[in-house]
């Protein structure tokens, strides 16, 4: 099995594509300069083999979905991508061709989103294997999307749809039959950057939907002080979660809205955006779906047709 520097030399340094803050992945750290005029924009996320993805996925779908899920912070905030580092701690008993397979997975990913590898650490361990990615972006200096400004009387808006990852998680498990759209959503998840800039100045609040779309309303509530009530009739899905959700009812919906890693931008707007918004759709080609309003109380809360509540629980993931 090739040593550390050699892997970085041969395998690493080739995803850097050039870029100069990188320094070849000779030097400990990189050297960035953003645009004039803009602040950076920096997320971390840490994901663990059997927690944040099976051990049986394929190792270029984890390091798809790894880079994926992580420029949705960046998305979240309205940022454009600058570059990436990595740190991994490989176990001691992993394969060289899985390595390279994640390699393989990372150029996938960063060809994708026009991404280069500035930096990071590598290391073994006795395990579980543990990727910790750090984005870098750029922003408009006092222009960021964040969690807080939701006021009662906005719209609440969601993109794309809704459990599509849920029910991809179970096809890799072997629990639900084949699907291939349910399995890209899955491991490929899209990443709403260009929605996320074109919020700049649109969403009073904003985030990702990672830990489930309650779980997250949930937050958006608690930081601003208000209550966020969705209708369970608008929540989008998309036809092969339709399909699912055909004989499960109630039931088969609550599981959807709390399963998390939809990657899908959950936001807040006022009611003279909704024309903006639906012209934005249209010109990005990424639905966006009105779901319920912002309130005065606490909470997120989904009601049915009657306005009658649904109990969902937590809501979602919780990393504790």
């Amino acid at each position: 099995m090739a040593g550390e520097f050699d892997f970085i030399r041969t395998r690493l340094a080739p995803l850097t594509r050039g870029h100069p803050a990188a320094l070849d992945l000779t030097d400990d750290a990189a050297v960035l300069t953003p645009a004039p005029g803009c602040q950076l924009v920096v997320a971390s996320d840490m994901l663990v083999a059997g927690v944040h993805f099976l051990d049986s996925d394929p190792p270029e779908a984890v390091a798809e979905r790894c880079v994926r899920s992580n420029l949705s912070d960046l998305a979240a905030m309205g940022a454009e991508p600058l570059g990436y580092l990595s740190s991994i701690a490989w176990p001691r008993t992993v394969s060289q061709a899985w390595r390279e397979g994640f390699v393989d997975g990372l150029a996938s990913a960063q060809g994708a989103f026009s991404l280069s590898l500035l930096g990071g650490d590598t290391t073994a361990g006795p395990g579980p294997l543990t990727i910790s990615l750090t984005m870098l972006g750029q922003v408009p200096a006092g222009a960021a999307l964040l969690r807080r400004g939701a006021r009662p009387g906005e719209d609440v808006w969601v993109s794309g749809s809704i459990g599509d990852a849920r029910l991809g998680l179970e096809v890799a498990r072997g629990a639900l039959p084949a699907d291939p759209y349910l399995l890209e959503r899955y491991y490929r998840p899209s990443p709403r950057l260009a929605l996320g800039q074109a919020l700049r100045g649109v969403a009073t609040a904003c985030l990702d939907v990672s830990d489930g779309l309650m779980a997250d309303a949930g937050h958006i509530a608690q930081l601003n002080g208000v209550r966020l009530e969705l209708q369970a009739a608008c929540v989008p899905v998309s036809a092969p979660a339709r399909t699912w959700l055909a004989d499960r009812g109630q039931a088969g919906l609550v599981n959807l809205v709390c399963g998390g890693d939809d990657y899908e931008l959950l936001f807040c707007a006022a009611p003279a955006q909704r024309e903006a918004l639906t012209a934005l759709a249209a010109r990005l080609g990424v639905p966006l779906t009105r779901i319920g309003e912002v309130a005065e109380g606490q909470g997120a809360v989904l009601r049915d047709e009657r306005g009658a509540l649904i109990d969902t629980g937590t809501g979602g993931f919780t990393h504790f």
